[in-house]
């Protein structure tokens, strides 16, 4: 008889549990959706929304969850877990074989090449101590200049840099007053390139390069003290060769020998560093340069559609929905990607990495670290929102992770097409709303 009740008090505390946590679901799912019915903001265009329970493994709410979205730089969540399957620990540099006298390289797409915060030098140093004839072998390269669906008046703007198989400096030259007030340009064998044209009249003082060439112009006005531009150069096989000489201070050839099977592998910069400012500022030159990096790797050539298609089909073939991905950095409108798919890559990129806290070093930290320091506020001084952002014109977006007072970990993918209002507007509406979802949650 006490076993009897013994089982029975045991289903009904079973059942009363089990109802509780239905009923605790279903409250914090009617309190989210309150929200976002009472938004003026987020109900005046196009809204896609989606929280997971990481602990429980299930969604807690989804608003259009199933809706294709222009993801902006969320895209470059997708570049980043192809790389973590793809590539090691540290980024290849270059591809090299010895011939006789000679020593012949290859790019690999390596942003870290040279660039000005990563500073990658161990393929620079290699071909610096060799005693060897250099040659450059710009073969392997089979894509354009920009990517899939890029805005070509976008050229002159330093988020926009070409995509080459070697690139040099971030591919991007700095325009910079001197402490005598003089216009000067890193690196500076471009400024050859660079003169004073009075038929060029801008708002204020800016440098203008020339679509087709790496002519820069800029105006005959006065120069502000603290003047800094970026403006992408045009690549060539031409001006890799010259920066390699101008830096080098040796010759560097030029041949057209295919990628050889026997070639060796000179390694650069700590991949988790690489990923680390591609994801925090958001950089879309070494968004595109991962993707031909694993390129260079897997199939022994520099094709960015090759390991986009590869990762769909082998990496990616198990999210909800399909993505239609073109490109690494997230700068084409022709990426499409549904919220409910960024939780399920959000997933897969923390089961890949394991370890938490690195994986939020890694990302834009609200109120801390990247593109997200100015949005959110710290609670008591600690982060607790860890997101991708994503932004082009009338298009905003967050996708990443949060952690709630109660210690709740949570991932969320949240997205805003078509706005017209100040994208101020929308970001302030979304801090809002994850700020809410943090506290009382």
């Amino acid at each position: 008889m006490r076993k009897a009740t013994f089982v029975f008090l045991l289903i009904i505390g079973s059942l009363l549990l089990f109802n509780n946590t239905v009923y605790g679901r279903s409250k914090k799912k009617r309190k989210i959706k309150k929200l976002f019915k009472h938004s003026q903001i987020v109900n005046d265009h196009f809204t896609g929304f989606a929280l997971y329970d990481l602990d429980e493994k299930k969604m807690i709410y989804e608003l259009n969850a199933d809706k294709y979205f222009i993801p902006a730089s969320n895209t470059k969540l997708f570049t980043f877990y192809t790389c973590l399957k793809m590539l090691g620990d540290s980024i290849p540099a270059l591809r090299y074989e010895l011939r006789h006298d000679s020593l012949v390289f290859w790019g690999t797409g390596d942003p870290s090449f040279l660039h000005s915060d990563l500073k990658g030098i161990n393929g620079l140093n290699f071909l610096k101590q060799s005693n060897k004839t250099l040659y450059y072998s710009a073969t392997g390269y089979a894509n354009n200049f920009y990517g899939t669906g890029w805005a070509w008046d976008d050229y002159n703007d330093y988020y926009q840099a070409e995509i080459t198989g070697l690139p040099l400096e971030d591919n991007v030259a700095l325009l910079y007053a001197d402490h005598d007030g003089n216009l000067q340009v890193k690196p500076a064998y471009l400024k050859r390139f660079l003169n004073s044209d009075a038929s060029y009249h801008p708002a204020k003082f800016t440098v203008k390069r020339d679509f087709f060439s790496n002519n820069f112009i800029y105006p005959v006005m006065p120069l502000p003290p603290n003047f800094r531009q970026e403006i992408p150069w045009r690549t060539s096989t031409g001006l890799t060769l010259a920066l390699l000489r101008d830096t080098l201070k040796k010759p560097v050839w030029a041949t057209d020998l295919p990628l050889s099977s026997d070639a060796k592998t000179i390694y650069d910069t700590n991949a988790d560093s690489v990923y680390r400012r591609m994801l925090q500022p958001s950089d879309n030159f070494i968004a595109e340069q991962l993707l031909l990096t694993c390129s260079s790797l897997k199939f022994n050539t520099l094709n960015t559609d090759s390991v986009i298609n590869y990762a769909k089909a082998h990496l990616l073939n198990d999210l909800p929905d399909a993505p239609q991905w073109v490109d690494g950095s997230g700068l084409s409108r022709m990426n499409l990607f549904t919220p409910r798919s960024i939780i399920a890559l959000l997933c897969k990129i923390k089961d890949e990495v394991k370890d938490e806290q690195l994986l939020h070093s890694m990302m834009p930290a609200g109120g801390a670290t990247g593109t997200l320091k100015n949005a959110y506020k710290t609670d008591n001084g600690q982060a607790f929102i860890w997101a991708k952002t994503g932004s082009l014109s009338n298009n905003y977006n967050q996708s990443g992770y949060l952690v709630t007072r109660k210690g709740k970990r949570l991932a969320f993918s949240f997205m805003n097409n078509n706005f017209t209002r100040p994208v101020k507007e929308v970001r302030d509406e979304m801090v809002r709303i994850m700020t809410y979802i943090h506290e009382e949650f």
